[in-house]
């Protein structure tokens, strides 16, 4: 193997699990690009509030994190999380819920499609990790009907 590719490789092979996978069917955005989502959720700040895996910079936890977002059952406790409400979400969150934490960014359609296509690919593959006392999704915490939180490693 030349000397060049011996070292291009392990580098190309550590980044493989951060590429994005593709959601299941019912999860996909129409007409949402995730590339460009994940560059309009750094443009328009999401991590000030928000934990963004993939995101420079987006490590706040003011808001929740938004890993694993794909394996989610509800968006902001209230709706379900399918590709249409993520969408009418991110539009106008303030006609959604009034009073919620979530600021009107004054996302155009197009845009808003695109980051719910982005934030669709968080959790889509298991080789993501998740942060110790992340909620457990559903049906992954076992018989108990009541959320529980995943232990802390260590």
């Amino acid at each position: 193997m030349p000397r060049l590719a011996r070292r291009v490789l392990p580098v190309l092979l550590l980044l493989l699990p951060a590429c994005d996978a593709e959601p299941p069917a019912a999860q996909r955005v129409a007409g949402g690009d995730a590339a460009r989502g994940r560059t309009l959720v750094a443009q328009h700040g999401c991590g000030a509030c928000h934990v963004v895996p993939g995101v420079a910079g987006a490590t706040s936890w003011a808001g929740p994190p938004l890993h694993e977002w794909s394996r989610r059952g509800w968006l902001a406790g209230r709706f379900p999380n399918t590709p249409a409400t993520l969408v009418a979400w991110l539009r106008d969150p303030q006609a959604m819920s009034p009073g919620s934490a979530m600021p009107d960014l004054g996302l155009a359609e197009d845009e808003a499609r695109d980051i719910a296509a982005f934030l669709m690919t968080l959790g889509a593959s298991r080789a993501e990790p998740v942060p110790a006392g992340m909620p457990l999704g559903p049906n992954a915490g076992g018989p108990r009907p009541d959320p529980r939180l995943r232990p802390r490693d260590g």
